[in-house]
């Protein structure tokens, strides 16, 4: 019996329970990193079918998922997969959006479902639970994400500044003018006003705003 045959038989005995779970049930072929199947939830909730995903190829994951959370989900799963353990499973939380749609939370959970005969994983299974967007606790989740969202994108930002950069944006952040960070350094006027050209410069701030909102995420305030 082929691994494809032994996989159809063991959707078929979990089928029906799948398609009765309050989550979306997916099963990853990790030969061609192509869906193998996806329970009736998983459909509705991508507006699409495992023929469309295939189609796709690797575009699938780009255009159903917020690639920005990948980055810290992905190696994650790359663990899993190396360490190979059957009772251990991976959370985390995604943003998805179906075909025409919008981003929406949703936490999902993954565990190696198929081994291939040298006992090596070859399919895995994700079940995905949607977040109510009008739970406190969603409200909470879509905060904290956001802002570890933020993190990521600028991270590369924020390891630009240089110490004294560091010192000032601190300042500017609690709205203090030119004058008095100069006052405050002992420095110059002329020389706090470059610095703050050139923070504002490679942080992309265009306002206040801009600057308290980076500087609040990186802790500097």
């Amino acid at each position: 019996m082929t691994l494809e045959q032994q996989l159809q038989q063991k959707i078929a005995l979990c089928e029906a329970a799948f398609n009765v779970f309050p989550g979306a049930v997916i099963i990853h072929d990790l030969r061609t990193q192509h869906v193998a199947y996806m329970s009736e939830m998983a459909a509705e909730g991508l507006n699409t079918t495992v023929d469309e995903l295939q189609e796709m190829g690797m575009e699938y994951h780009h255009k159903f998922f917020n690639p920005d959370e990948a980055m810290e989900y992905v190696p994650k799963i790359l663990g899993l997969l190396e360490r190979n353990n059957s009772n251990e499973f991976v959370s985390f939380f995604q943003q998805v959006r179906p075909l025409g749609g919008a981003y929406s939370w949703w936490l999902s959970s993954i565990r190696i479902f198929m081994r291939d005969e040298q006992g090596l994983p070859v399919f895995t299974i994700t079940v995905s639970i949607p977040i109510d967007p009008k739970h406190n606790f969603a409200i909470k989740v879509e905060r904290l994400l956001q802002e570890n969202n933020f993190l990521h994108k600028h991270k590369e930002q924020f390891a630009s500044l240089t110490k004294r950069e560091l010192e000032i944006i601190k300042l500017m952040a609690t709205d203090n003018a030119a004058t008095a960070i100069a006052a405050q350094l002992h420095l110059s006027e002329d020389t706090v006003k470059t610095h703050r050209r050139n923070i504002k410069r490679k942080i992309a701030a265009k306002n206040q705003y801009d600057v308290v909102k980076f500087a609040q995420a990186f802790d500097l305030v």
